[in-house]
């Protein structure tokens, strides 16, 4: 289950922020560009404007990466169980993305239209991992990433959730992480996505699998 609630429309500043419309003689056009960002700022998603080096910028600007990369993983798979832990995990970093993206004195309004993270939600991602490796045997060895398109865009998942790991806590050490749990989520998702890698790769021959010489 997603952290946000299925179904639950984007607040308005987000679709304002997404697709802002502009009055014509006729109709109004939505356009992907706004040049509100042509400073270095941008606005966060309750009201604010930070610079785009801003910790709180870089921490989900970096989550979103991870979404994208996550997204090329699930184009790649033709395995269902990959291709529905991946979309659940793309689901999840929205939503922890658009908290990274509240200024903490509107993190009532956050709480109005999303479900934050939870200790339910790690112990899931816990128990993710236990399931995966019911199922197969995890190689022993130093992995190299590369054993198929799929493994490796998950493992370029891997690397970019380790990168928002490090950028929230550096949010939490200015004293503005609103959820402690998002880096313990993060954490964990790290390692998931680690094993879910291996999980898509189970049976390749070893040697690819691990990118290790015969």
């Amino acid at each position: 289950m997603p952290l946000a609630e299925r179904g639950t429309p984007l607040p308005n500043t987000l679709q304002e922020r997404i697709c802002p419309v502009t009055a014509s003689s006729d109709s109004y056009r939505k356009r992907v560009y706004t040049k509100f960002g042509d400073k270095g700022e941008t606005s966060l998603l309750y009201g604010g404007r930070v610079s785009k080096n801003n910790p709180h910028t870089e921490a989900y600007g970096i989550t979103d990466e991870a979404v994208s990369a996550m997204g090329l993983a699930r184009a790649f798979t033709s395995d269902r169980r990959v291709q529905d832990t991946l979309r659940e995990l793309q689901r999840d970093l929205f939503t922890i993305a658009a908290e990274l993206a509240t200024d903490p004195d509107k993190y009532d309004l956050f709480q109005e239209h999303f479900v934050p993270v939870t200790a339910e939600m790690v112990e899931n991602l816990e128990g993710t991992i236990d399931s995966l490796e019911q199922n197969f045997e995890m190689p022993k060895v130093f992995i190299l990433p590369g054993g198929s398109p799929a493994s490796a865009a998950i493992d370029m998942a891997r690397c970019i959730i380790r990168t928002a790991e490090r950028r929230v806590v550096a949010v939490k050490e200015e004293g503005r992480l609103t959820n402690d749990l998002i880096i313990n989520y993060l954490n964990r998702l790290g390692d998931l996505l680690f094993v879910l890698a291996r999980y898509e790769d189970r049976d390749l021959p070893y040697e690819r699998a691990t990118g290790q010489r015969g």
